[in-house]
Order: C-alpha cells, then sequence, then structure tokens
C-alpha cells in the first residue's frame, strides 16, 4: 500500500531539523519575555517585530514536536499523554519537549548518524 506522506521524515528527524527546532525553542523562549516588554513599554517597531519572530518560532517548534510525538515517539503511552498535555501551554512545553526529549531521542540519533555515514 502506498502511503502518502504531507511532511516529509527528514523535516523533522535530521540533523539540520534538529538545529532548526533546537533554535526555534530558544526564540520561542523568548515570547514571555517579549510581552511583558510590550506591557511595560507599548508597541515600538523592535519589540513588534522581535515578537513576530518569535511567534513564528513558537509556531514551527510547536508543530514539529507535535508531529514528532504522532510519528516518531516510542516512549510509553503514558508519558506521550503527559507530554501532550504540556504542549498545551505554549511556548514552554514544546521547548521542554525539544530539549528533554526530542534531543535525545534514539530516532534523531539514529537518523543523524545515518546522514553523516551517507555523507562520508
Amino acid at each position: 500500500m502506498l502511503r502518502y506522506e504531507l511532511i516529509n521524515k527528514e523535516w523533522i528527524v535530521s540533523a539540520k531539523a534538529r538545529r532548526v527546532y533546537r533554535t526555534s525553542a530558544l526564540v520561542s523562549l523568548t515570547l514571555i519575555p517579549l510581552f511583558v516588554a510590550l506591557a511595560l513599554n507599548g508597541p515600538t517597531p523592535l519589540l513588534r517585530q522581535l515578537l513576530f519572530l518569535s511567534v513564528l518560532a513558537t509556531c514551527i517548534n510547536a508543530v514539529g514536536m507535535e508531529f514528532f510525538l504522532f510519528r516518531f515517539d516510542r516512549s510509553p503511552a503514558v508519558m506521550q499523554i503527559v507530554w501532550f498535555c504540556a504542549m498545551i501551554f505554549i511556548p514552554i512545553g514544546p521547548a521542554l519537549y525539544c530539549f528533554i526529549v526530542y534531543s535525545r531521542s534514539e530516532v534523531l540519533k539514529t537518523a543523524c548518524a545515518a546522514q553523516q555515514n551517507g555523507m562520508s
């Protein structure tokens, strides 16, 4: 049976994807201080641009981590449910999942090792 996939595996599980998701997780964590700065100073042009970048990074991280959770995560079902509920708290939940589960997953390590062996 031919499977039709909208998202390639390499978009989620590769060395480049790991860099993108880790960077977006770090940038998305700036969302909270930006909201505080907006509340204190008002919407300055620089804060608005930083807010846009932070929201974009949050979206990239949240979508990627949810897709990884549903498709590639091999942890027990109870842990998957816990992480699904934790990811509701954006931007902290997806960023924590990225650093704690995604970055340490065996699926990601084997895919990155296969990419490096294929390039060598």
